[in-house]
């Protein structure tokens, strides 16, 4: 029989997703053998959108503690240095180059697709590397054993630039209005929405199972 699979819409830029990171990782550890579980960029900031820092440091200002709060996680001194002085920032967020790197990556370990978003989103967040910058990757390919020209000539090909906006398109066609968002696929055409924005672990826990008891 074929398992379900967990479907986690998610954006490396979205904070909410990454004070998320501790409930999904805690989601794929109890249903492993239960599911299958796919992760999806929503491409939540385009590149044709992307502004400068300064535009959404106060906003991000005012928000980051709420999200610890809420979630448990801690946003690093390295991150908030750009939100902190975004007059000195030379970012300028996307979301693209991270959803590339997510479709090249699900290449090699399909398997290891929820840490693998963990990981970009604890290296934008805590260690405040910029995701639109090819270096902010060369510390996972390490990681992940992946070889870094092989990574680099993907990450430039028009081939994983299509593949990330397809996700961008299935987020869309998932009707996703807020990340993070999870559903469950039960087959071609059955999606069950488990959670739509910030959802703690008793609650979609508690809405996962009812939905694998229904089956």
């Amino acid at each position: 029989m074929v398992k379900p699979t967990l479907i986690y819409c998610y954006d490396a830029y979205c904070g909410w997703c990454y004070g998320f990171s501790l409930v999904i990782k805690k989601i794929e550890d109890q249903y492993k053998n239960k599911l299958d579980f796919e992760v999806l960029s929503g491409g939540m900031i385009p590149s044709e959108n992307a502004k400068h820092i300064s535009i959404s440091a106060d906003y991000i200002k005012k928000a980051y503690s709420v999200v610890e709060e809420h979630t448990g996680v801690k946003f690093g001194t390295d991150y908030l240095w750009h939100i902190n002085h975004p007059d000195l920032s030379d970012w300028y967020p996307a979301s693209e180059k991270s959803a590339i790197a997510l479709c090249i990556f699900k290449e090699f370990y399909p398997d290891r697709q929820i840490e693998f978003v963990t990981d970009l989103q604890y290296a934008l967040h805590f260690e405040g590397r910029d995701l639109c910058d090819d270096e902010a990757y060369q510390h996972l390919l390490e990681k992940y054993s992946i070889q870094p020209e092989t990574f680099y000539a993907k990450l430039k090909s028009e081939e994983y630039k299509e593949n990330a906006f397809y996700e961008f398109a299935l987020c869309k066609q998932l009707k996703v209005t807020g990340y993070p968002a999870v559903f469950l696929q039960i087959n071609e055409t059955k999606f069950h929405l488990l959670s739509n924005g910030f959802t703690p672990y008793e609650i979609l826990k508690e809405r996962l199972d009812q939905v694998l008891s229904e089956l």
